[in-house]
């Protein structure tokens, strides 16, 4: 027994010793040039001469996976069970400087397959063609699921006859109403959590896998964010937004229970970027550059992703990685936690984990593979920016007619991270996988294996596998258990990957819950408790006795969580439970901020709204109601969610502001056409852009809304209004200044 546990102990340490190896092996900050490159070539360069370019830590190298001709304009990638890639393909994204038939259905979605395993994609099949800008993609099974920009819709692809071309498609969730907001506000992700549910962002809704379609669960309050969704090991969802600036966020909390930021939860200088070339081609001009004319600021993070593979270091391992194209570069995170708030900082010291100085080296999507390495979707494209911000009179015009960056289209590359020492795992083939043999891949070391295991036991519906699935869940405490070394027991992450699987086949009973309430494992604590929210809405259910005594566990996100999915509570007893964790963790804000709205059961600011609202005729009040989700989704990028700006300043405050509270065909104006100019002394980026697109009941959705909210008192505004006043103003085509609109309405005056 005793040579027995030496040989253990060696084992342990020579693990260790690896492991440290690998993190002081990547602890390395990548390499930057002494000087910045400060007049960057806009000239193609070929993937092989690009790679050459970026720099990276020591031991990082990229490959080339795909690229032009086969593909171009490349923007998202995701893989079936059975490892082959689809890559959705923009290829009328910004033809040229003014957007040009970028609504043609000229897009496609491709199959892309390595059917010698050298890691390079050498057969490529169109799977979908003739699409207009397709979005997202998410493989369920043997279909694909995609949305198209300017759609609601989502349907399923299918190839039946395996010639690798999609012959099915079928509805599977129904929404005509248009999407018309402009492309980059639009909607992303589509992505299958470990909590079995579907997230995108920017519209409130989150979809549930059922009998082939898609269900949709309304949420609270719209999650923010635009291009880019990605989760963590443990479900945490990251989202990013690029119009407000902000290169993470909402990523406290599970969007169920509201939006929740902190203005320390992006450590030190955090949205600070540190490209190695200069970067003329940004929109809001010389405030977004540094003296030696490098971006200062994200400005357009996109395409987030947690790598979670297995091919590697282990220091990657779930870090978060963001893409900013304009700034030509990556970004590393790690995520530490700080009393149960989540923090994100820079892994470097004022650097980044991959920063090129080709000009058309344009980062929009990341994504971890199923052979263990982190994947990078190069757009490689001159123009980064939609038509709305291109015009005549903005900044980045001139810039972009100065370095021919509008002639710069039709390409892309795919390319993957490797490292010295790791080889690439192999190539999956998960669709045929007995029940039995996916849930073992449940504690494969790449979450892209233990994802699409889960998700396809789920689609299964396959109850045979419960028992073993608890084995999983559950294994045994005991002393004895501990004591053998040399028997495995499933690690936390199998643990959660067990139980959600368990609740997706809707297995997930009293006495699993009772165990899984008292896992050693805190994250597992977190998703049990997550769980019972289901058996919280019976009364006098056994479960909440043993949720009760979570309220004193010794990790601060159990205690948090406890307070957040108290909210479902029927039981008398829960508000004084509640106050009972607000006052055990007094100077805690985020479990303030967690009892506060459980007490309320209801978001802030819907309640604010309901008051404001109260004395409105049905449509009036349904008008407000709906402009509410159109602020959130688009307008909040720049005025913020509560109406007061966001941090970069990039558009006026709404709140109190005398142009939303008094005449309305000002405010409307400014809404159709456009504002530009200093407003209230104050110089800003950039232009309130023409919002000409959207119908009359949107807008007169939108205005009614931010002149009922924040504060603000005002009639609402009808369609009809905003219909006479397009008319009067057909023949405006600029932005208005608040100079102009005085004289306008002083000359309709005299009329």
């Amino acid at each position: 027994m005793k040579m027995m546990l030496n040989a253990a102990a060696a084992l342990v340490c020579m693990l260790v010793l690896h492991a440290c190896s690998q993190n002081q092996q990547d602890a390395a900050a990548p390499a930057r040039p002494e000087k910045i490159d400060p007049n960057p070539s806009p000239d193609y360069l070929s993937a092989a001469q690009s790679m050459k370019t970026m720099h990276l830590p020591a031991g990082y190298h990229l490959e080339l996976v795909a690229g032009e001709p086969d593909i171009e304009e490349p923007v998202a990638i995701v893989w079936d069970a059975n490892g082959r890639m689809f890559v959705a393909e923009m290829r009328s994204y910004m033809q040229d400087i003014k957007g040009t038939g970028e609504r043609l259905p000229i897009c496609r979605i491709t199959i892309l397959e390595d059917t010698n395993g050298d890691g390079r994609m050498d057969k490529h099949t169109v799977f979908i063609d003739s699409l207009v800008l397709p979005r997202m993609m998410l493989p369920l099974g043997d279909r694909l699921v995609v949305s198209e920009t300017y759609s609601n819709n989502l349907y399923s692809y299918r190839d039946t006859n395996g010639d690798g071309k999609a012959d099915e498609k079928r509805l599977v969730y129904h929404n005509d109403s248009p999407d018309d907001a402009n492309l980059e506000h639009q909607k992303s992700g589509l992505v299958w959590n470990i909590d079995n549910w579907i997230y995108v962002t920017k519209n409130p809704v989150r979809y549930r896998y059922s009998q082939g379609n898609l269900v949709a669960d309304t949420l609270e309050t719209t999650p923010d964010g635009q291009w880019g969704l990605t989760f963590n090991n443990y479900g945490r969802l990251f989202f990013s937004s690029a119009g407000g600036e902000v290169a993470a966020l909402n990523f406290q909390e599970n969007p169920q229970y509201g939006e929740l930021d902190f203005d320390n939860q992006l450590a030190g200088n955090f949205n600070e970027v540190w490209p190695i070339t200069a970067t003329p081609d940004v929109q809001g001009g010389q405030e977004r550059l540094r003296p030696d004319s490098t971006l200062n600021h994200f400005t357009a993070s996109c395409g987030q992703s947690v790598f979670r593979g297995d091919r590697l270091p282990q220091a990657l391992q779930d870090n978060l990685f963001i893409c900013e194209p304009v700034g030509r570069l990556i970004r590393r995170a790690i995520l530490v936690d700080s009393n149960g708030e989540s923090i994100l900082k820079n892994a470097y010291e004022n650097r980044e984990f991959l920063a090129s100085t080709d000009m058309n080296f344009r980062p929009v999507n990341t994504a971890t593979g199923p052979d263990g390495c982190l994947y990078i979707v190069d757009m490689y494209h001159g123009i980064i920016q939609e038509s709305a911000w291109t015009q005549p009179d903005s900044y980045i015009y001139p810039q972009i007619k100065r370095k021919g960056l509008d002639t710069h289209t039709g390409r892309g590359r795919i390319y993957r991270v490797v490292h010295d020492g790791f080889r690439p795992g192999p190539r999956p083939q998960l669709l045929k996988a007995a029940s039995s043999q996916l849930v073992d891949y449940l504690s494969h070391p790449n979450g892209w294996w233990r994802d699409n295991a889960q998700r396809l036991l789920v689609l299964r519906g396959d109850q045979s596998v419960t028992e073993a699935l608890k084995e999983l869940a559950l294994p045994s405490h005991t002393f004895l258990d501990k004591l053998a070394f040399w028997k495995k027991r499933p690690g936390p992450i199998t643990r959660l990957h067990a139980l959600w699987t368990l609740d997706g086949l809707h297995a997930v009973n009293e006495s699993i819950l009772a165990a899984a309430l008292r896992d050693e494992d805190a994250e597992v604590r977190k998703a049990a408790i997550r769980i019972s929210e289901n058996f919280l809405r019976a009364k006098s259910h056994p479960v909440y006795t043993a949720l009760q005594a979570l309220k004193t566990d010794p990790d601060p996100g159990v205690r948090i969580q406890l307070a957040l999915s108290m909210r479902y509570s029927r039981e008398p007893a829960t508000a004084a439970l509640l106050r009972e964790l607000r006052r055990d963790n007094s100077g805690n804000l985020f479990m303030e901020k967690a009892v506060t709205r459980s007490l309320q059961a209801e978001d802030e600011s819907l309640a604010a709204l309901r008051a404001a609202t109260m004395g409105m005729d049905g449509e009036d009040r349904d008008l407000v109601y709906e402009g509410s989700v159109n602020f959130k989704q688009l307008c909040a990028t720049c005025h913020g969610i509560d109406g007061r700006g966001i941090a970069t300043r990039l558009a006026p405050p709404l709140a109190g502001s005398p142009r939303v509270n008094g005449d309305k065909d000002i405010l409307l104006n400014i809404v159709l056409h456009g504002l530009k100019g200093p407003v209230d002394h104050q110089q800003y980026p950039d232009i309130m852009q023409p919002q000409q697109e959207h119908n009359d009941h949107y807008i007169a959705s939108v205005v009614s809304y931010i002149r009922n909210s924040f504060g603000n008192r005002a009639h609402p505004v009808d369609p009809d209004e905003v219909r006479d006043l397009r008319k009067k103003t057909a023949d405006r085509n600029s932005p208005w200044t608040l100079e102009e609109l005085d004289a306008w309405k002083k000359a309709g005056s005299k009329k």
